[in-house]
């Protein structure tokens, strides 16, 4: 039975049948198993994932109407950075893509023409950014992917990127009972927050592993995170995942959205 929740891996052979007949989306989070310090769980960047993309789901669809299902998550990915630490479990960059592009070969065959990946862990990002022009030619499906950027609290310099105020938040909001506060530490890397090109999100990344910067895999200050700011967060990535959805079950390159205000658009350009 088709429920609100939108599950593809509960439906039957039947079921799936009828939905493959349609034009579906295919909504594939994406997260990691990999240490996040002393008081957040190993799943935390996978039970993020998939907690955006279930509401997000269940929320076009019940809103707009939006094709979109849910696919189990991915969780074993390319954690390797974290590697130094206890509780990490990843695989390699070449076996991830494979198993994408072998999972584009089942989504089309099935009658999926449209995939999103809703990832909540950054060492997957540039790896999937790849994967959707590699699935556009082997499989021809329409590809997409959401990788809310990071979000850095007042304390943080900019330098947030895991186990800090932001994922802790969250997490607070989503899994309170998985978060241990009275152990929370900050490890905010203040030198690399002085340099004026290099940097996460400056023009010149670089290479780094966990322990390159931190000796408890915090990357941030989660001492200031509370489950209401965890809520907004949350919200905001699901409010965009919804949005984007729209649009996806919509889109093509050459001619975009039907119905997109290219005033807008230009209004923006020009500002610039």
């Amino acid at each position: 039975m088709i429920g609100p929740a939108r599950r593809y891996a509960d439906l039957s052979t039947v079921e799936a049948a009828r939905v493959g007949r349609g034009d579906p989306i295919a909504v594939i989070p994406t997260g990691a198993i990999e240490p996040h310090g002393p008081h957040l769980p190993l799943a935390t960047d996978l039970i993020v994932a998939e907690e955006v993309a279930a509401r997000a789901v269940a929320a076009a669809a019940a809103g707009a109407g939006i094709d979109a299902w849910l696919m189990p998550a991915l969780g074993y990915t390319k954690s390797d950075e974290h590697s130094s630490f206890p509780g990490a479990m990843w695989i390699t960059a070449d076996t991830l893509l494979s198993q994408v592009r072998e999972l584009g070969s089942a989504l089309s065959a099935s009658g999926f023409g449209r995939v999103l990946f809703v990832n909540c862990h950054g060492g997957n990002s540039a790896l999937l950014e790849v994967a959707l022009r590699e699935l556009r030619r082997r499989s021809g499906l329409r590809t997409f992917l959401y990788a809310g950027r990071a979000v850095p609290g007042p304390t943080e310099l900019g330098m947030g990127i895991h186990a800090g105020w932001a994922e802790t938040s969250m997490m607070l909001h989503l899994r309170p009972e998985l978060v241990d506060m009275s152990v929370a530490e900050a490890r905010v890397p203040t030198g690399l927050a002085g340099c004026q090109h290099i940097g996460f999100t400056g023009p010149v990344k670089f290479g780094w592993l966990a322990d390159d910067l931190s000796d408890t895999g915090v990357i941030g200050d989660p001492t200031g995170a509370e489950p209401d700011t965890g809520a907004r967060l949350v919200a905001d990535h699901v409010a965009t995942v919804v949005g984007a959805l729209a649009e996806i079950a919509v889109f093509d390159p050459a001619r975009g959205v039907p119905g997109a205000d290219l005033g807008v658009v230009a209004a923006a350009g020009g500002a610039r």
